[in-house]
């Protein structure tokens, strides 16, 4: 059997990660995905412990004490992303290639920590007016989330030479096809 892979998939929101994301778990039907935990409210559409484990700030700050995170981030004040240590350990015990949908710093650390094992991408959106465009469509951010968004959109770019590849997202079909042909070539390699 093959060693357990992990596929780490970042970018700034409004980027598109997150539909690239879906797209490739409909490819593969072996990938499991890593389920992120965060300190942000639940939006209506989402469900615990399958978009997100959603914590309290008390209890993410209480898990991080404790060292139950690969990676966290306080992306905004009072607002934590990780990734459970135990959520990645049982899939990699199952010999299962791990998808991950993380921002840009905690998708650094994560292939830091897992070197060569880890296939790193950057999704990026055309432009910054282009990523915020795609960030009011979606309807779901304030303007003043939408403004610290796009400031930290403008820092995280600076991050993509760092990744494996950076897959550009201005025409969705191209990307979705960019995307799997560089995953499967990962998986390809011993």
């Amino acid at each position: 059997m093959k060693p357990a892979k992990l596929i780490i998939v970042s970018a700034p929101s409004g980027s598109g990660k997150t539909t690239l994301v879906k797209y490739l778990m409909e490819q593969r039907s072996d990938f499991v995905f890593s389920v992120s935990a965060t300190s942000r409210p639940r939006r209506a559409h989402e469900t615990h412990g399958i978009d997100y484990f959603f914590l309290t700030e008390e209890e993410f700050r209480e898990r991080i004490a404790r060292n139950e995170f690969l990676e966290w981030e306080e992306v905004y004040p009072g607002r934590f992303y990780g990734t459970l240590t135990e959520q990645v350990d049982l899939a990699l015990e199952r010999g299962k290639t791990i998808v991950f949908d993380v921002d840009v710093v905690g998708g650094l650390n994560i292939k830091k920590h897992y070197g060569n094992r880890a296939l790193a991408l950057f999704i990026k959106a055309p432009s910054l007016d282009v990523m915020e465009q795609r960030l009011r469509n979606r309807a779901t951010d304030t303007e003043q989330s939408i403004s610290n968004r796009m400031e930290k959109a403008a820092w995280e770019f600076q991050f993509a030479p760092q990744f494996d590849a950076v897959v550009m997202n201005d025409d969705l079909t191209e990307a979705k096809k960019a995307i799997l042909e560089r995953v499967d070539r990962f998986l390809e390699t011993k």
